[in-house]
């Protein structure tokens, strides 16, 4: 590929903000996005913000007790477009972003702080029940139905004397029916596992050394496909999620991708081959799946076993001397993204050329 042929990551609008920024999203349906974060006074804040003529407004600030992780419209319908979000407290709130004075629902989710929030069965992706995941300090992984009240659906938990590890990341996947449906948490220890809440059960588990960052499947709403998992120690691992074998589990290929941590991944949503991760150095990589040939072959006993393909960097880009803590793809438009860093900015990016690839 030529340079006059590589997709060009271009920041289109940097702003400062006068809070630490932990997430952002776009407002699906328009050139609206939020972050997330907190004031240094010790209060949460969400900001609500429109992309007007190549400059950024702020429609709304609003100012609540505890600072706020994460958020996620994954739940909500493309009419209402409710943020969900967990806070340093452990509560999980679902705001209306029109009138946010009080959450449309609330519940004390966690004993510590909610680090990660996943949603799925909203704004038309995903078959079955509209879902909200979540992942704490506390070691416990669980599972919100927004029209049920006060308890989870599901709740994965160390057993009794297991050690409680630290729960960095979660994300939904295989939702392409009514039934089925998966949870992949990602915790402090390396360990990554697969829940299936269909069968209320732990389907896979894995190691992978170091801290896991970020997990997140292709797409959430086909049969699974495949999986990238991101860590502390600059490496990302991509397991292809379609052939399980009985020992050994699902194939896999890793790349040192970052000289640090890797805090993000994200998919384009208009082409799941590509994916950008998000260094603690402040750059952003752009990534392309490759498949093998044959996807899955037989061992010496003639039981399945998937075939990892191959990572392709497409490009890069150092944005901040900070980590960027958070990344989010238009999912309207292809091509258009969000960034948060620790330099407490966010950033609009183009990266261009993307349909050509």
């Amino acid at each position: 590929m030529s340079a006059f042929e590589k997709p060009q990551i271009i920041a289109h609008i940097q702003k400062g903000l006068n809070y630490t920024v932990f997430d952002c999203k776009w407002v699906p349906c328009s050139a609206k996005f939020v972050t997330m974060g907190n004031f240094a006074r010790g209060t949460g804040v969400i900001q609500l913000y429109e992309i007007q003529h190549g400059d950024l407004k702020l429609l709304r600030e609003i100012e609540k007790a505890k600072p706020i992780k994460c958020g996620t419209f994954g739940a909500t319908s493309l009419q209402q477009r409710y943020l969900a979000t967990g806070d340093f407290a452990g509560n999980l709130h679902i705001w209306n972003l029109e009138a946010p004075e009080i959450p449309v629902y609330s519940v004390k989710g966690h004993k510590e702080i909610i680090n990660t929030i996943d949603g799925v069965g909203g704004l038309g992706i995903g078959e079955g029940a509209p879902e909200i995941v979540t992942g704490s300090r506390d070691g416990t992984v669980k599972v919100w139905d927004p029209r049920q009240k006060d308890d989870p659906v599901a709740n994965m938990e160390p057993l009794q004397g297991e050690n409680k590890r630290d729960c960095w990341t979660v994300a939904f996947g295989n939702a392409y029916n009514q039934e089925e449906r998966v949870v992949c948490a990602g915790y402090d220890n390396g360990d990554i596992k697969l829940f299936d809440l269909r069968n209320m059960s732990l389907r896979w588990e894995t190691n992978i050394k170091n801290g896991v960052c970020s997990l997140e499947f292709d797409r959430k709403d086909i049969s699974m496909n495949k999986l990238v998992a991101t860590s502390l120690e600059g490496k990302f691992h991509v397991f292809d999620m379609r052939t399980q074998h009985p020992t050994k589990g699902f194939a896999s290929v890793s790349e040192k991708a970052h000289k640090s941590t890797v805090w993000q991944v994200r998919h384009l949503p208009q082409n799941r081959e590509l994916f950008l991760t998000a260094g603690g150095a402040g750059s952003l990589h752009l990534w392309k799946y490759e498949y093998p040939v044959q996807r899955s072959k037989k061992d010496s006993e003639g039981v399945d076993m998937g075939v990892a393909g191959s990572v392709r960097l497409l490009q890069n880009v150092t944005l901040s001397t900070q980590p960027i803590s958070s990344l989010d793809w238009s999912p309207d438009k292809r091509g258009l993204c969000i960034c948060s860093s620790f330099d407490q900015m966010v950033r609009v990016l183009i990266i261009t050329k993307l349909h050509k690839i």
